[in-house]
């Protein structure tokens, strides 16, 4: 996919306490960095997480996570987390994501959240309010 097709770039620098022995990003801290991406896309379309679902009896629950690695990140790289919503399906949002050092492709992955009632924790369909917010931002409607 074309970076161009990223609606959010988060930039994040590489923290000391990111890094392995090797002096590279260990792995598992590239999910961190999709969570923070992903929690600037809420921000970015109006929907602060988790008040701004909460609110309308909603909230989201990560079912399946993948992490690509193609390249790695040190220490002090400048870094991009680029997110977007790839589709949505009746209860579930599925969010691409890459990350990026300048025009070096170092991640891609994806992480899909289910829709759920807070209470009971039992699926339900995504909002249309969330719906239109991600269509808004994306220029488009993600379909499943």
């Amino acid at each position: 996919m074309a970076r161009s097709d990223f609606k959010l770039a988060h930039p994040m620098r590489v923290r000391w306490a990111e890094v392995d022995r090797q002096g590279i990003v260990f792995n598992g801290h590239y999910l961190m960095y999709f969570d923070c991406g992903i929690t600037e896309y809420w921000r970015a379309i109006g929907t602060p997480y988790p008040e701004g679902l909460t609110e309308h009896g909603s909230d989201l629950y990560v079912v399946k996570a993948t992490v690509e690695y193609h390249a790695s990140a040190g220490y002090d790289d400048e870094i991009e987390v680029c997110v977007r919503v790839a589709a949505i399906g009746r209860s579930s949002v599925r969010f691409a994501i890459e990350i990026h050092r300048g025009q070096d492709h170092l991640v891609s992955g994806e992480v899909v959240y289910v829709n759920a009632d807070p209470a009971t924790r039992k699926s339900a369909s995504v909002p249309d309010f969330l719906r239109d917010a991600i269509a808004r931002f994306e220029g488009h409607a993600p379909v499943g």
